[in-house]
């Protein structure tokens, strides 16, 4: 089973279809969340990334922008940018943006693989930066498999040996949308639940 994982589209349509271009072969596409925010086409981003697959985890700028959280938490850009978004959204669209799954979720099309945006803990939580083989700040809280996770903020832990964290890898593809301005990429990954094999996709699109 290949599997190709989106993350933080942040409403980025020539992004999206720039990482769809150049994504490998694959058999099912899997979201981690974080479908808008910050960018200007949120509602055609929501209808493509449905259009891809049906396996969802919301992100907190999904939250935001559907209202199902406040903005006490979000910087003032970050937070203006989802009551624009909220503005822009078809009734339809905010209404399946409001009812995407709490994460961490799993699904029986994929056992002993855990699909998170933040961390498996909690959804909103993340980690600070860690080295590849420290534990992290947030705990990794499973014993799965697997853990794919949208957009650890720099707290993610791959490979670790240590008893904190029983996973054998986890997969941070974000951002998929917004990036680092420095480094002009989108991201994605495609992993082989059978080979347990992870591949990552860097993408500079045409904009």
């Amino acid at each position: 089973m290949r599997v190709l994982l989106i993350s933080d589209i942040h409403s980025n349509l020539e992004a999206l279809e720039a990482c769809l271009a150049a994504a490998p072969p694959h058999d099912m596409a899997v979201n981690l969340g974080d479908i808008v925010g910050y960018g200007a086409s949120p509602n055609e981003v929501i209808e493509r990334s449905r259009a891809l697959g049906h396996i969802f985890v919301r992100g907190n700028h999904d939250k935001a922008a559907s209202g199902a959280m406040d903005l006490r938490d979000f910087n003032p850009i970050a937070g203006l940018a989802a009551l624009w978004t909220r503005d822009q959204l078809t009734p339809q669209n905010l209404k399946w943006l409001l009812g995407l799954p709490h994460g961490p979720i799993q699904t029986g099309e994929l056992p002993g693989i855990q699909f998170v945006h933040g961390s498996p803990v909690d959804e909103d939580e993340y980690g600070g930066p860690v080295r590849r083989t420290s534990t992290p700040r947030s705990r990794v809280g499973t014993t799965l498999a697997q853990v794919m996770v949208g957009c650890a903020h720099g707290g993610l832990v791959r490979y670790s040996r240590r008893p904190a964290v029983r996973s054998r890898f986890a997969s941070d593809p974000a951002s998929n949308g917004r990036g680092n301005p420095s480094v002009p990429s989108v991201t994605g990954s495609r992993g082989e639940t059978k080979r347990r094999a992870l591949v990552r996709i860097n993408v500079w699109p045409r904009v």
